[in-house]
């Protein structure tokens, strides 16, 4: 394997991370969201559960950039393609994103029941939409996309976006995502709050994390089901062309082939239904800090098979297979590969670094008395 390949290979495990990191880091604050109605009864604690977030909130919606950036520079075949196909999804995204914080900005400039009600409300649809098209997305890559590649490689579009938002098996991707983030918000509010936050917190990342389980365990037997995709030519060092170079076959089950040829590889499935069952455990018994992580692992083991039931797909096509997008043929020359490795070299320790330090120093309860008598907090 030359050093292209490794290149390219190197590149799909950071995107893989940049995923695992969003789920962790963007599903917590989108889980306290759309918990925020329901944990918080009265206007102060849900201050309080604001509160808990809001020092970071912004920060780690740099994974979303990370992630997009990601694709940009190391896979832009894939870039143009995907913001194109799901443009309309996109949309929908970006409108629940921008609404998150001007919730959080003007939430708490008007003393109004009403007014404080509707933006819970904006809390709630900026927390879940974003979790739910973010699972939604996987589920309709996996079941192929709709598109083609005309011999001057212009993209064409062949499903309409209402069939990848009303797709049962991306709607049940989409409610697992919720459910684990629903969990991770539930965790963090248990470890920064009191009674009765904490208590709440906890019954629904309980249920969250029996949720996430019992949908992992669903779609796991659905796959099995689904037509899947098999590259039965690879050649890790072909040029990013996908009209051409790559035979790709389609059967029932064949997202389950790279675990049938190495059975090893089962083992991340079964450690992602056994994240969520001891997290949940770990939730009961009031360990937040040893659920939060082995909620994250929760989320490594989830976008960790389905990467690998993918290999080496990206985003396969279901009206022409053979132009489907793979880590080899949708990749960035080997020099621009090169100088963003070396960037992500650079940068992503310090994303880690300064993130672990905010985390740190804003350790501690977040008590509602001090919210409510604090004219500068949210």
């Amino acid at each position: 394997m030359d050093s292209y390949a490794i290149l390219k290979l190197v590149w799909a495990a950071i995107l893989g991370i940049l995923f695992i990191g969003l789920g962790t880091m963007v599903g917590m604050d989108m889980g306290v969201g759309t918990l925020l109605r329901f944990v918080g009864r009265n206007d102060g604690e849900r201050r309080t559960a604001l509160n808990i977030v809001g020092p970071h909130w912004d920060g780690n919606q740099v994974w979303f950039i990370l992630g997009g950036g990601a694709i940009f520079a190391a896979f832009p075949t894939l870039y143009a393609t995907s913001f194109s196909v799901f443009y309309v999804v996109m949309i929908l995204l970006l409108f629940s994103m921008i609404l998150r914080p001007v919730a959080f900005e003007y939430r708490s400039k008007a003393d109004s029941r009403h007014w404080r009600a509707s933006w819970d409300v904006a809390f709630l649809v900026s927390g879940t939409l974003p979790m739910f098209i973010y699972g939604a997305a996987f589920g309709n890559v996996l079941e192929g996309v709709g598109y083609h590649f005309g011999w001057t490689g212009q993209y064409y579009q062949d499903e309409s976006f209402l069939s990848y938002l009303v797709n049962p098996f991306a709607i049940l991707c989409g409610l697992m995502s919720v459910a684990l983030s629903v969990y991770q918000g539930g965790v963090m509010l248990m470890l920064r709050s009191e009674e009765p936050i904490h208590g709440r917190a906890r019954r629904y990342a309980m249920r969250g994390g029996v949720a996430a389980a019992a949908l992992f365990a669903i779609g796991g037997v659905w796959i099995s089901r689904l037509n899947g995709f098999r590259l039965t030519d690879a050649n890790p060092g072909m040029p990013a062309n996908p009209i051409q170079g790559q035979h790709v076959t389609v059967s029932v089950g064949g997202w389950l082939e790279n675990f049938h040829a190495y059975p090893a590889l089962w083992l991340i499935p079964l450690l992602g239904i056994a994240c969520m069952l001891l997290g949940t455990l770990m939730v009961r018994a009031d360990r937040p800090v040893l659920a939060w992580w082995i909620g994250a692992g929760s989320w490594a083991c989830t976008i960790g098979t389905v990467g690998t039931a993918m290999f080496p797909f990206l985003m396969p096509s279901a009206t022409m297979p053979d132009q489907s997008l793979t880590i080899w043929n949708s990749t960035a020359s080997a020099y621009g590969l090169a100088c963003m490795l070396v960037v992500a070299a650079i940068f992503v320790p310090i994303i880690l670094s300064y993130t672990s330090w905010c985390y740190y120093v804003m350790r501690g309860k977040v008590r509602t008395a001090d919210v409510i008598h604090d004219t500068h907090s949210y």
